[in-house]
């Protein structure tokens, strides 16, 4: 009799695909398709008084998948059970298990931190079992969240307005936005005043620099043009001198590897890619791709992490390929070793390439655009995490006149070291660069060439961006690796906060909902506990707390907060006011508010039933309008062919009754705040994912990029017999803007005039050249991984 074929049953196709080619004959390897069991959707599904007792059912849909899984797992031989290796991952295992009824003698539990052959078959060789207490700390997670959800869902249905939610995790990233955003309300500048001294050698052609002013024996804050015009008086009449020059060589250390919240935010500022993209992109890289030569490849480690350990292995595997391809001075005196955070899990690695010699230019051919580039920024960090110290030749002067001191710096790389291979992202624009500093002696006598006084005001703090509120949620210890894209994706869905550019902002009801989470469930909004609510699930994971026991600790407080809060509104109902828009009706010339519908945000007349005007959302972007100077605005329309909705750019006066200020300027390429270095204007880019080169639309212009050069999808020639997309995008145009009140034939027919217009829908023509076996490998088929609400 032929001896069984073993079961892998995996969560996505893509993994199973891979697996599949490392593991060979003898075994099946099939996909879940993500969870197949959970708690119902049309009830709460948790006995609370009988111990917080969870009523799973499979999901629906799933019937055929769990049938074709029972079938398979009843004629193999073992089941090895290869779900993700975080708490979520071992509960589909322990679903898995429970539902399709494996005994215990033949379930194996897996985990790949990286899918390579080696590695995969490492773990086959080493299965374990099911981890009860990973399990029950996912179970106590998605209970509580369930009950939250659930319990305080409808409250602010009844209260405030229905189709809203509440959560854990979701409140408190809302609460910080909202707060941020008070901050900014409140915020009163503060007067401040800056000299520069331009200064220079007594002896001519030696040199000059520019000296900032810095106090006396210690830094003094000019508050006033008063105190600014003193300082200007007395070192005006008093001679410079060099009184201090210190020059010294400067390290700089590279940036520890990659987690999943620094991946999420350095993604965020280096390819503009959203949390939930940068880990649909990473899954991809995790489960596998297709790479010439090599076979289907996992490219990276798991990339659901807090760790920033790293494998003795993969140390060893950077230490030679530095050394071969950057030289020995590109390596430090000893490995680096970097400490994870007191409250992270450590249960994986840092966020690595898995094969550090297979480069991105070397797979560059066998990735998509965006595969690529996530590939190239994980390989980069982890590449550099592990090379010498970059050296700087730092030197600073400081001068002194009638008492004050004026100081300058200036540094220049002197060894590149880890900065040949990555440099990390920063939140905020940069410093102004330093010009470089003449060599100058202690006591040497300067001349004053001039003194400059500025006036400045305090700016109110930054609006988060995606990146910076995935940083204050880890800084603050809430939620954890699996919860920071999902949470930003929730409360922008929920419309409690919008993105502008790139940064957030709360709406009206975000704050409504907000000031009601504070006023009648502080704990659920508290930093401090949901922080140590996410510690008390760890305990669990380790072993150290019963989970039933840490909901029912939880449930007795929120219980009593829910009957208070109902007490408290009873018969009232909390109005959300309207979001004031600058755009005027032009029917009514009332301020136009913006309203929320099936299809999303837009603006309408508050005169409503006796005005019935609306119009797409028109959100401000930076910039020029390059015909008369006016404001340039994002507008939204939709296609009456196709019925999708599309976005182009427009000067603020488009259609406006005013004929003296109408203008007729559209586009679909995207304004970008840089003005061409050589005439002025506003500079655009191409709309789309990714990284694109701004360039200048002026004709006239010495620095001006002709449209087959702006990059984008190309229009298909002639001979091709196609349709040219610039006349599809155009005449979609035509049809949406008859029906949208501010964009009328003017706006169309400058769509059809302009060039940018002829790269705008050529994704669709151009669908049928891509191939989309590779581009589609990998896809993550599992339900993404949320928070309840």
């Amino acid at each position: 009799m032929a001896a069984k074929t073993d079961l892998v049953i995996v969560e996505s196709p893509s993994k199973a695909k891979t697996i599949g080619k490392y593991l060979g004959p003898g075994y099946e390897v099939k996909a879940s398709m993500g969870h197949v069991r959970d708690l119902p959707k049309s009830k709460i599904g948790v006995d609370i008084e009988g111990g917080f007792v969870p009523q799973y059912q499979p999901i629906k849909g799933k019937e055929d998948v769990i049938s074709d899984l029972k079938k398979a797992a009843k004629k193999s031989g073992r089941v090895y059970l290869a779900t993700d290796p975080d708490r979520e991952g071992e509960a589909i295992s322990w679903h898995l298990k429970e539902l399709l009824d494996i005994p215990d003698d033949k379930t194996y539990r897996v985990t790949f931190n990286e899918i390579t052959k080696k590695v995969v078959n490492d773990s086959i060789a080493a299965p374990r079992a099911i981890d009860q207490n990973l399990v029950d700390a996912q179970q106590a997670r998605r209970i509580l969240d369930r009950i939250v959800g659930y319990e305080l869902s409808p409250l602010l249905w009844r209260k405030i307005r229905r189709g809203l939610s509440a959560g854990r995790v979701q409140s408190v990233a809302t609460r910080l936005v909202a707060e941020r955003e008070e901050e900014i309300r409140v915020f009163v500048p503060q007067e401040y005043w800056t000299i520069e001294a331009e200064l220079e050698r007594v002896r001519p052609n030696l040199g000059g620099f520019k000296a900032q002013f810095y106090g006396r024996e210690k830094k003094m804050e000019l508050r006033s043009r008063e105190e600014a015009e003193e300082v200007v008086r007395a070192v005006s009449a008093a001679p410079f001198s060099v009184t201090r020059v210190k020059r010294q060589d400067k390290l700089r250390n590279p940036a520890p590897p990659f987690t999943t919240s620094t991946l999420q935010q350095e993604a965020s500022r280096k390819l503009n890619m959203t949390p939930a993209r940068t880990m649909s992109i990473a899954q991809q890289l995790y489960e596998g791709v297709d790479i010439t030569g090599e076979g289907t490849v996992g490219l990276i480690t798991y990339m659901r992490t807090d760790s920033l350990r790293l494998s003795e292995e993969a140390i060893a595997a950077a230490k030679g390929f530095i050394e071969s391809r950057y030289g020995k001075e590109y390596y430090p005196a000893q490995a680096r070793r970097y400490k994870t955070k007191g409250n992270a899990q450590d249960a994986h690695e840092a966020i690595r390439p898995s094969d550090v010699t297979l480069t991105p230019e070397d797979v560059k051919k066998d990735l998509t655009s965006e595969q690529y580039r996530l590939y190239r920024l994980i390989w980069g960090r982890f590449l550099a995490c592990q090379m010498a110290s970059a050296v700087y030749d730092s030197v600073s002067i400081e001068a002194q006149s009638a008492g004050y001191t004026f100081r300058a710096s200036h540094s220049e790389l002197k060894f590149s070291g880890f900065t040949a291979v990555y440099e990390e992202g920063r939140d905020e624009d940069d410093e102004a660069p330093q010009s470089p500093l003449p060599d100058l002696r202690e006591g040497e006598p300067l001349d004053r060439k001039g003194l400059k006084q500025d006036q400045h005001f305090t700016q109110p703090p930054t609006r988060y961006t995606e990146a910076t509120l995935i940083k204050a949620l880890e800084e603050k210890g809430i939620g954890r690796p699996s919860t920071y894209a999902p949470t930003i994706s929730t409360i922008l869905n929920r419309e409690y906060v919008v993105k502008e550019g790139k940064y957030l902002r709360t709406t009206p009801l975000g704050e409504v909902v907000t000031g009601l989470m504070k006023d009648k469930f502080n704990d659920i909004v508290d930093y401090a506990f949901t922080a140590q609510m996410e510690e008390r699930l760890d305990k669990v994971e380790e072993g150290e707390a019963n989970w039933k026991k840490v909901l029912s600790d939880f449930y007795g407080g929120f219980e009593a907060e829910l009957h208070q809060a109902e007490q408290d509104l009873d018969g009232e109902r909390i109005k959300v006011p309207d979001e004031v828009s600058e755009e005027i009706c032009p029917q009514c010339g009332r301020n136009l508010v913006i309203k929320s519908g099936r299809f999303g945000r837009f603006l309408a007349c508050p005169g409503w039933p006796e005005c019935d005007f609306t119009m797409p959302l028109v959100v401000e972007m930076p910039g020029k309008c390059p015909k008369c100077g006016g404001r340039l605005f994002k507008r939204t329309g939709k296609s009456k062919k196709t019925n999708k909705q599309y976005t182009y750019y427009c000067c603020e006066h488009l259609n406006s009754k005013d004929e003296s200020k109408r203008c007729d300027f559209m586009t679909w390429d995207v304004p970008v705040k840089d003005n061409c270095p050589v005439c002025g204007w506003t500079m655009f880019k191409k709309a789309g994912r990714g990284a694109k080169k701004p360039f200048c639309i002026n004709e006239a212009c010495s620095n001006f990029t002709p449209e087959e050069k702006r990059g984008g999808w190309r229009k298909k020639t002639e001979e091709s017999g196609e349709e040219a997309p610039a006349q599809e995008a155009a005449e979609e145009g035509k049809t949406a803007e008859k029906k949208a009140p501010a964009a009328k034939k003017t706006t169309a027919k400058a769509a059809a005039k302009k060039p940018a217009a002829k790269a705008a829908a050529s994704k669709k023509a151009s669908a049928a050249k891509k191939p989309t076996a590779k581009k589609t490998a990998g896809k993550k088929t599992a339900a993404k991984k949320t928070e309840e609400g």
